[in-house]
């Protein structure tokens, strides 16, 4: 079972004085903290989302990882349509900053089954990791999946 983080709005009554709401996050992990996974590489990103694959339509994750690469949530950024998914860094970045997320992942699929990265999702790769790197938030790698393969935008290097 994948952990799921649980944002809340707090009642003024259980705030500071002065605060009318506080936000809450909730990460519930299910079983003992070692389970979680630990992606050491793009191959162990696509064994856990191979499944994005089988989708009729894009859809864009965010991985939340911590200090130790482990998965502690994710996001799903953004379904769209069969070609193309609308993905911003602020939302890519929301949650990994209301999570504590010490460093971010992203997948995403090509329902055309072919892996090999678009220009749009090199562009994206690229801002996030800007992005990232200015929040203090690494993007440690951009992983396509498409039918039975995947391709990570870090190991074609340029990165």
């Amino acid at each position: 079972m994948t952990p799921e983080l649980s944002p809340s709005i707090a009642p003024a009554a259980d705030v500071a004085p002065g605060t009318r709401f506080a936000v809450r996050v909730r990460l519930e992990r299910s079983g003992a903290h070692g389970t979680l996974p630990r992606f050491r590489g793009a191959s162990c990103v696509h064994r856990w989302f191979r499944s994005l694959g089988d989708l009729d339509r894009e859809v864009f994750i965010a991985c939340l990882l911590d200090a130790k690469q482990r998965l502690t949530g994710h996001h799903i950024v953004s379904v769209g349509v069969l070609d193309a998914s609308p993905v911003h860094p602020r939302e890519v970045f929301k949650a990994a900053i209301v999570g504590n997320a010490a460093s971010i992942l992203c997948v995403h699929n090509h329902p055309s089954g072919d892996a090999r990265p678009s220009r749009e999702d090199r562009d994206i790769t690229d801002r996030l990791k800007r992005a990232g790197a200015l929040l203090g938030i690494p993007l440690l790698d951009h992983v396509v999946i498409g039918d039975g393969e995947w391709v990570s935008l870090r190991e074609l290097g340029g990165w």
